[in-house]
């Protein structure tokens, strides 16, 4: 998923890649007029939500596009010589994978390709979708996103279904949608209609130094109540249990909300993900697990000064040996390289096992990530369906994983790869979690609520300063307050 700057200027690479930070300041009072224009998504608190949310139907008929001769080798129909142009969101990943299709995507077609690689999606590319001039193809991420539940109801965004119904790259006989992940087609569809591609494959969970563990005899834990008693051996030996991004708390939800998921089971997700009234307090695996961070928080198992840390921040500390554990996804091991050191084994850990777990141990919250869109009012929407189809290619899927150490949709991918320590790792316990995969749609369908609100309230539980009752009450308030409000577009699910 995409991320965003903690400062001002929103271009200094220090982006949360699957969170959705703050935008700075000096942009708000633009950011609000923006808002007005209904393609940015920003909170009461006048402070961005997130990387990319849901949508809800759109696509265009392309009546102005350039159109090519359909053929066995374009079957979309891609007009040879007519530029493209590509606004990809320059944060944890880079954007050099995308460059590197866009240049088989020229050789190809003999046709100009012009990039733009930037954190600032939302404000640059307001005033175009104003205008009726956006780029063909855009990855959506990152706090100064464009909100896509809207860009789809106003029908702006490319309904994809011809990109999955064309044949891929590396087997003709094969279909794009028989190449990618399942999850990848549920998690972009909105109503009747898949109009966003969500590219990436993210690993949630809890990530270690398999060097640290081994050097002091501790193992990951399989439990939560083992984590609790790991912790205390940890803080013994001087060393924080845990650290996080306190100014972006919603990084815990990475976790915590999955840990109540794999508990409660996937059917009372479902009703927090539809804000069913009493989702969160009528179910048992809330209480567990909420009550299960109120007591790390009140042991002291986190590193002193957590809840001021940026995600940056965090991880270094994290890598420098300061604290043991951190939740996040598997963009870390890109996004925190520069300080990683030689021989760190970073390592990712499956959820724990609960009380009375609806789903069983080794199950993994993993799911499509970095939503990538097309502009049906683009100049060639064609063209931008057809470089996504290059990037699922096995090629572009490998390049991406060596480039940037994560995963993508396209399944299977990286066998027979040499791959780096973290990725490795998540690829083990995603294949060991089999059909046991957790994907959440809270996060996507309403930011403002996971990461403002209730991130708030996680900041708070994680500081002491709020109990796990009170969490529980207060979040279920704030979820019934979204299911009233006329104004926020509701999404359903069935599973």
């Amino acid at each position: 998923m995409g991320s965003t700057s903690a400062r001002n200027d929103g271009d200094d690479g220090s982006t949360p890649e699957g969170g959705r930070g703050r935008a700075g300041h000096g942009r708000r009072e633009l950011l609000r007029r923006s808002a007005a224009l209904g393609l940015i998504a920003v909170p009461a608190t006048g402070l961005l939500s997130a990387c990319a949310t849901g949508g809800g139907g759109g696509g265009g008929d392309g009546a102005t596009a350039p159109a090519g001769e359909k053929t066995e080798k374009n079957p979309l129909g891609v007009k040879e010589g007519a530029p493209l142009e590509a606004f990809i969101f320059k944060g944890g990943l880079g954007d050099q994978y995308a460059k590197d299709a866009e240049a088989d995507y020229k050789a190809t077609y003999k046709a100009d390709v012009k990039h733009t690689g930037t954190q600032q999606v939302g404000p640059k590319l307001t005033p175009r979708f104003a205008g009726g001039n956006p780029p063909d193809v855009i990855d959506n991420s990152g706090a100064d996103h464009l909100d896509m539940n809207k860009l789809s109801t106003q029908g702006q965004l490319q309904d994809l279904a011809a990109l999955l119904d064309a044949p891929s790259l590396d087997d003709p006989a094969k279909k794009v949608r028989d190449t990618i992940h399942p999850s990848t087609v549920e998690k972009g569809r909105h109503g009747d209609t898949f109009d966003v591609l969500y590219y990436a494959f993210t690993i949630y969970g809890t990530w270690y130094s398999q060097r640290l563990l081994e050097s002091k005899g501790w193992a990951y834990p399989r439990t939560l109540d083992e984590m609790v008693a790991l912790c205390g051996e940890i803080k013994k030996a001087g060393i924080a249990p845990w650290t996080y991004a306190g100014k972006y708390p919603y990084y815990v939800h990475f976790n915590l909300f999955a840990q109540i998921a794999k508990i409660g089971g996937m059917e009372k997700w479902t009703a927090i993900d539809n804000l069913e009234p009493g989702a969160w307090t009528s179910n048992d695996a809330v209480r567990q697990v909420v009550e299960h961070y109120e007591e790390l928080a009140a042991k002291k198992y986190f590193l002193e000064g957590s809840q001021g840390l940026t995600h940056i921040q965090s991880q270094t500390a994290w890598n420098r040996g300061k604290a043991v554990f951190i939740p996040n996804g598997s963009w870390v091991e890109n996004e925190s390289a520069p300080t990683t050191p030689d021989g760190f084994g970073m390592a990712v850990g499956a959820l724990f096992d609960g009380t009375g777990d609806a789903m069983p141990h080794g199950t993994l919250r993993a799911e499509p990530s970095e939503p990538y869109v097309v502009a049906a009012k683009g100049a060639n929407p064609v063209g931008g369906m057809e470089l996504l189809r290059i990037m699922l290619s096995r090629k572009h899927a490998q390049n991406f994983a060596t480039k940037v150490k994560s995963l993508t949709c396209v399944v299977d991918a990286t066998e027979g790869m040499s791959l780096s320590p973290g990725l490795a790792s998540a690829s083990k316990v995603f294949k060991e979690a089999g059909d046991h995969l957790i994907s959440l749609q809270l996060q996507e369908w309403y930011p403002a609520l996971t990461d403002e609100k209730i991130g708030g309230l996680t900041g708070q539980l994680l500081a002491g300063e709020l109990k796990a009752a009170e969490w529980i009450r207060k979040t279920q308030a704030e979820a019934d307050k979204v299911a009233r409000d006329p104004s926020v577009t509701k999404f359903k699910r069935t599973a």
